[in-house]
């Protein structure tokens, strides 16, 4: 069966600095985490979520935020962004002269009381100065919807979930949805369904698919949304990351192996595949931790 028709180029947005490292056992040092955001700089990947503003206590990996947000060089044409949890977490983003910034809810009450300690609706209300505050700078706002496809606790999710919160944050005026496969299960056909229903409410510019390899399908899931016209997906260098609520995880889509198969498919992205390789070698050499990139096994073999 052919293809069928697929985007021109595509946006890929890195998460390893943020979701990838977050989850990393050993504290990594700052100037590592640096020099890992300076190598991805110079691969040209478009959109570098760099750190996350939330308090340095839950997430002590992170709690260098404004160190590391000041010490990256920066490069005009690329787009740095931070998760901020909160009105507290925005003034932080505001300090570091961030040109974005990401707010998080999810599909499932369940998982969001248990991510947030909040329900769905009242994190919405808690992003609602959040968003406010980033427009009124003139920073650039996206929204993540956790478990989009499938929840740890709750199981199977409806599309009626995933619109009706996608909707609630779009109400807020963030730019851009991040519908996310937190744990890993999503299949093409959980793709096509979803986006059959988000595609009736909101245009697929607002749209990025966040895809987890823990099954091996994030590549064929990415196909789905390709061949449903969704033009932006996130990865994590060398496929940093996992999730503490999906145990063996193997982490988030690595950028190499998402790269390679969009050149393949004749795709541009204006992202050297082969700098990123060595922006995950970087990180390796100075954690020990061999990446899961079925690319950069390959490339560095």
């Amino acid at each position: 069966m052919p293809i069928g028709e697929l985007p021109e180029r595509v946006t890929v947005y890195e998460v390893g600095p943020r979701d990838g490292l977050q989850n990393q056992a050993e504290v990594i040092p700052t100037d590592v985490k640096v020099r890992f955001v300076d190598a991805l700089s110079r691969a040209r990947l478009p959109y570098i979520e760099v750190t996350s503003f939330v308090r340095p206590g839950m997430i002590p990996q992170l709690a260098d935020a404004e160190q590391v947000a000041e010490e990256i060089e920066r490069r005009p044409e690329i787009a740095y962004t931070a998760l901020v949890p909160n009105s507290r977490g925005m003034e932080r983003a505001s300090r570091a002269h961030l040109d974005g910034i990401a707010v998080f809810t999810a599909a499932s009450e369940t998982f969001s009381r248990h991510n947030t300690n909040a329900g769905i609706a009242e994190t919405i209300e808690r992003f609602r100065p959040v968003v406010a505050e980033a427009q009124a700078r003139g920073i650039w706002t996206r929204g993540y919807v956790s478990t989009a496809f499938g929840c740890p606790y709750e199981g199977d999710i409806s599309t009626e979930a995933v619109v009706n919160v996608s909707k609630d944050l779009l109400a807020l005026g963030v730019s851009q949805l991040a519908i996310s496969d937190t744990i890993g299960v999503a299949t093409p056909r959980q793709v096509d369904k979803v986006l059959d229903a988000l595609l009736e409410e909101m245009p697929v510019q607002q749209l990025a698919l966040h895809f987890h390899d823990t099954r091996g399908t994030a590549l064929a899931n990415v196909l789905a949304g390709l061949q449903r016209g969704i033009t932006i997906f996130d990865a994590s260098a060398g496929g940093l990351g996992g999730c503490p609520y999906a145990p063996g995880a193997s982490g988030n889509l690595a950028t190499e192996d998402l790269l390679y198969m969009l050149e393949g498919l004749g795709i541009e992205t204006g992202v050297s595949l082969s700098d990123v390789v060595e922006a995950s070698r970087l990180l390796a050499s100075a954690t020990g931790r061999v990446p899961s990139s079925r690319y950069f096994a390959a490339a560095t073999a």
